[in-house]
């Protein structure tokens, strides 16, 4: 996605809605680089943990993959810090939120580690390249399509709350018609963020772009990057319920 159709700025000049344009480009290769890293890093702790018994045993059961109690905390640790994360944001530099990010990365990294007890190697790859297509792709329509999607974020919000209450309930219900039903519904709601998130990401460039505050266009790339790291990560293990071979 290095390169990206030019776009139309009403009320400047042809010079300065060039260098938007410019600014555009570098500002979403530097979001999709961000979110590169730290999917590497989240990919490289996970099965560097899931893979080990002796560190896997750390935090759950190899044999019931059932967590202990450093398993919870590392569970619910990923959530506890994005909400962190967004309260913070405006009081660290951009170094610090960068390195916040590349943390909260390697925690997801330790709490997704069961797949690969869970589920065979050939399945987790396979499912990683078909999210990795799906998500090109609805990202690229975010980016190019002309239709106002920001109709759709108070609804996939509201869904996506709705999901996460129904997903901790269903941690003590155990529930298999329950479970498929989070993810049928998981599956549409990241779809639909991948989209939405990526032209917020983009207008909100275009809206900012003549104030040229760099400090702030760091920490926007950083919040880009994770909003488009969650919508894959959740993206691929939703559609993991669905495509993976269980061990």
């Amino acid at each position: 996605m290095a390169e990206y159709d030019t776009i139309r700025t009403a009320g400047v000049g042809a010079r300065a809605a060039a260098q938007i344009d410019e600014g555009l480009r570098a500002h979403m290769n530097k979001v999709y680089g961000l979110m590169s890293v730290g999917m590497l890093l989240t990919g490289g702790v996970a099965w560097a943990v899931g893979t080990s018994d002796a560190l896997f045993s750390v935090f759950r059961d190899p044999m019931t993959l059932q967590p202990n109690i450093l398993g919870w905390v590392v569970m619910f640790a990923p959530l506890i810090m994005v909400f962190a994360f967004g309260a913070m944001i405006n009081r660290l530099s951009v170094s610090a939120a960068q390195l916040f990010f590349y943390a909260y990365a390697a925690v997801m990294g330790l709490s997704m580690a069961w797949i690969f007890k869970a589920f065979t190697g050939v399945s987790i790859a396979q499912t990683f390249l078909i999210t990795a297509i799906a998500f090109a792709s609805l990202s690229l329509y975010g980016y190019t399509t002309k239709k106002n999607l920001s109709g759709m974020g108070t609804f996939l919000m509201m869904g996506l709350i709705g999901l996460i209450v129904a997903m901790i309930v269903n941690i003590f219900l155990a529930s298999s018609a329950l479970s498929f039903a989070i993810s049928v519904i998981g599956v549409l709601i990241f779809a639909g963020l991948t989209a939405y998130d990526t032209q917020n990401i983009k207008n909100t460039y275009v809206q900012h772009a003549m104030a040229a505050d760099q400090e702030w266009l760091g920490k926007a790339a950083i919040m880009g990057a994770l909003q488009l790291y969650l919508d894959f990560i959740n993206l691929f293990m939703f559609l993991l319920q669905f495509l993976g071979n269980r061990e």
